[in-house]
């Protein structure tokens, strides 16, 4: 079938999605050309990795492309719609901070993470120390009068009778005001502070002789407030661009990614990721640049080295690309490289160990119980005397946790436990069968026969060949054994890593039910009769409850003291209500 379907692919660039025998997608790469591309993978000698990898695959998909730059912009997004095992993805989950200015009718300044979620910002930083970018807002939050709330409110709060805020929620303020503002912004944040110091050192000496001593001592604060903050967030210029440079080095079938990032001088270590690679590591490579800069601003120049192909990364990204061949801008380079070389060295040996044992543990697993063990998913329920009854869905995908499949269900059969987990199975494996996604190698569920048997009539009900496994808890509650759908206990010893990776799992998908169902109790007890009030929102429901205290006196209220509360087409709605 394979060999049929390469001979029909198109020389066009385009991306390719790779699938195992559950049709999930577990690579996905960019050509210029699809079928020399994709063919590679099917002929010749590869790496172990990179042959792991094509194993696994049993058929493949393509998009054509109009360009290798939308192919590289498609591989973005199917990368992060399908996030295959396989590729090397960016997780922002370790960004320094950045300063956000709105650029709207009423701008806003914020310290965010989320460096690319808004197009009409700018953006200023990054901030190795996030105290350092608190403290500069709170300080341009004092010197310039931009509106602090997220949502307008209907009249003036307490910022404007402080002087921080101009109140546009009930004045009307010229846009150009709000103009001169970000300018002034701007220029701060680029260093040049000499103007608002003079106005300052202006207001204070003139407050002085009229007397007027604390107004001249708020100008000394943020004079000396000023001279703090930007003496510890301000990096004197060298002379040198904004540069970010990205380099990597690979070795025994592991990538290291390295990205440095200097900002006037100063060097921040922004990236290093090291992670096991199957592909060509040039293409792994410029995808992961390419996925770092959807999340984060762009420099004035990305450095990259000479023998890497930028065409397509090029056309994407709008800053300047050099590969230098000599000079500062190449030792850059070498530093870069450096230290990937060294974060492999370091590293490499207990992440090898770690995928190593994984593997082994994964293949004891299936040796005892007969059963493939690529995806096993794993089922909880949670309630309190039949109230608040959650179910949970945990996945793991060839031993490690697969948080993106993770699910959450609300049951209805209270104290049923076994009702409980059969609703969850049925929906759960209902809609699989409906959208023909990936169903599990195996599932185990918590608990022995009684269980088991629960989820086996699920699992005939809908004729599916899924293999059910139970985890027996002994008389103290301690996990004991694993139990297969004949019943049959298999031992494990309780020393070895597979029993320890039992028993990790077990407790993921019982913290995972344990978590929902207290948001779920959290969230109904504090619920109220007016949330169910058509067109009472937290606004009105704060302002009835401030009116008339509790909710016995809202239902007894008459209609013309509801009316100038809420209104009258509000009012009526409430009555109508209660009545």
């Amino acid at each position: 079938m394979l060999k049929n379907k390469l001979l029909t692919l198109p020389m066009e660039p385009g991306c390719y999605l790779m699938k195992d025998k559950h049709g999930e997608v577990i690579y996905v790469g960019k050509a210029k050309k699809l079928k020399n591309r994709v063919s590679q993978y099917f002929v010749g000698t590869h790496d172990n990795k990179t042959t792991k990898m094509v194993s696994n695959v049993v058929d493949f998909d393509y998009i054509v492309a109009p360009s290798e730059k939308e192919a590289l912009i498609l591989e973005y997004n199917l990368i992060k719609q399908y996030k295959p095992r396989f590729n090397i993805m960016f997780m922002d989950d370790a960004s320094y901070p950045y300063i956000r200015l709105t650029l709207e009718d009423y701008p806003t300044l914020k310290v965010v993470r989320d460096a690319k979620r808004l197009k009409n910002a700018k953006y200023f930083g990054p901030y190795p120390n996030a105290g350092h970018a608190y403290e500069l807002v709170d300080l341009l939050q004092q010197l310039y009068p931009l509106r602090r709330c997220r949502t307008m409110p209907n009249k003036v709060c307490l910022y404007y009778h402080l002087g921080q805020c101009l109140g546009p929620c009930e004045f009307d303020i010229s846009k150009d005001v709000y103009s001169k503002i970000v300018d002034d912004i701007v220029t701060f944040m680029n260093g040049n502070t000499g103007e608002i110091k003079n106005d300052l050192v202006k207001r204070r000496d003139r407050y002085s002789e009229e007397l007027q001593f604390e107004k001249a001592a708020e100008c000394q604060n943020l004079l000396e407030a000023i001279e703090h903050v930007t003496s510890k967030v301000q990096v004197e210029a060298k002379g040198r661009q904004d540069e970010d440079v990205f380099a990597y080095y690979v070795d025994k079938g592991f990538m290291s990614i390295v990205g440095l990032l200097y900002r006037e001088g100063k060097l921040l270590h922004r990236h290093l990721l090291l992670k096991p690679i199957y592909d060509d590591p040039d293409e792994s490579f410029v995808s992961y640049v390419m996925q770092y800069y959807q999340h984060n601003p762009e420099p004035k120049t990305l450095i990259i080295d000479r023998n890497v192909d930028i065409s397509a990364l090029s056309e994407v990204l709008s800053c300047k690309i050099v590969q230098p061949v000599r000079g500062q801008k190449r030792k850059l380079l070498a530093l870069a490289v450096e230290n990937g070389q060294i974060n492999l060295e370091q590293k490499f040996a207990i992440v090898n160990k770690e995928m190593k044992n994984n593997d082994e543990v994964m293949e004891e697993l299936a040796r005892l119980t007969n059963c493939e063990t690529h995806r096993i998913e794993l089922y909880d329920n949670s309630h309190i005397s039949g109230e608040y009854a959650v179910g949970a869905m945990v996945v793991y995908i060839d031993g490690n946790a697969s948080k993106k499949d993770y699910r959450l269900y609300r049951v209805h059969n209270k104290n049923n436990d076994f009702a409980n987990m059969q609703e969850v199975l049925y929906r759960r494996f209902f809609r699989s069968i409906k959208e023909r996604t990936a169903l599990p190698d195996m599932i185990i569920v918590d608990g022995g026969i009684p269980q088991i048997r629960a989820a086996r009539e699920i699992v005939d009900q809908l004729h599916l060949d899924v293999k059910i496994f139970g985890l027996v808890k002994n008389d103290k509650h301690q996990t004991a054994s694993l139990m297969d759908d004949e019943f049959n206990n298999i031992m494990i010893d309780r020393e070895s890593p597979l029993f320890f990776q039992l028993t990790r799992m077990q407790d993921e998908v019982h913290r995972f039910a344990i978590s929902f169902h207290k948001k779920v109790r959290s969230k109904e007890m504090t619920h109220s009769q007016l949330d169910d009030v058509p067109g009472i929102g937290p606004k009105r429901k704060k302002h009835l409850l401030r009116k008339f205290g509790t909710l016995k006196r809202i239902e007894e209220a008459s209609y013309e003291e509801l009316k100038e509360v809420v209104g009258d087409k509000q009012a009526r709605i409430i009555m109508d209500y209660f009545k």
